[in-house]
């Protein structure tokens, strides 16, 4: 297998990944519904780094150490975990409380700027182990034979990322084109709530799982 025909490879199981419906989808569409185009790219682009991250650390061979440590993917695991448990309560109270606000006009404490929208995204991959694992796992399969690891392990994370940044781009535009519907009250706590449930049932599961 030469790298052209690694790189197709991996990219055709990538695509199928990345348009399964899961976390990072949730919570681009969260943002692009409840805070507008910008703050939702810029939650894509944290997670687009979050994975590249994995996966320079699965080409130079840190994910291996991470897998063969108990104690450090159980660490790491822990922490991932309370951060989505924290992030799915977080939304979660804040869908109840626009609920007992009724028809009140919606009063924003604090507007999210990119750098928060980004480093939430880039955290919530960085701390699941579980995407550490996957490219682990996976990447090794792609490797041509004389090519260099890390090099062929960023290519190849960073098509991911493409991938991934595609996708993002469309759910964010078609989340723009029906923002009159998506923009109402009851739609934006639905969207909160949904998120923050599938947060704190990821966290759960994470902070309940093994290997």
């Amino acid at each position: 297998m030469d790298v052209m025909d690694a790189v197709l490879s991996f990219a055709l199981l990538g695509a199928l990944l990345t348009i399964t419906p899961g976390l990072d989808t949730a919570l681009v569409l969260r943002a692009a519904i409840t805070m507008g185009r910008g703050p939702a790219f810029a939650t894509a682009f944290g997670i687009g780094a979050g994975a590249l991250a994995w996966g320079a650390a699965a080409a130079v061979g840190a994910a291996a150490l991470l897998a063969a440590s108990s104690l450090a993917y159980t660490v790491l695991r822990v922490a991932g975990a309370a951060y989505m448990i924290f992030l799915g309560l977080k939304m979660i109270r804040g869908a109840l409380r626009r609920d007992r606000a009724g028809d009140e006009p919606e009063v924003t404490t604090r507007t999210p700027t990119l750098w928060s929208t980004f480093g939430r995204g880039f955290l919530t991959n960085l701390l699941n182990p579980k995407v550490g694992a996957f490219y682990i796992a996976v990447i090794p399969q792609f490797l041509p034979d004389g090519a260099s690891p890390l090099g062929m392990g960023l290519l190849l994370a960073l098509v991911h990322d493409l991938e991934g940044l595609l996708w993002f781009t469309v759910i964010i535009l078609a989340a723009q084109s029906a923002r009159g519907f998506l923009a109402r009250r009851a739609v934006r706590r639905g969207v909160d709530a949904g998120t923050g449930v599938a947060l704190l049932g990821f966290g759960v599961r994470l902070g309940l799982s093994s290997r």
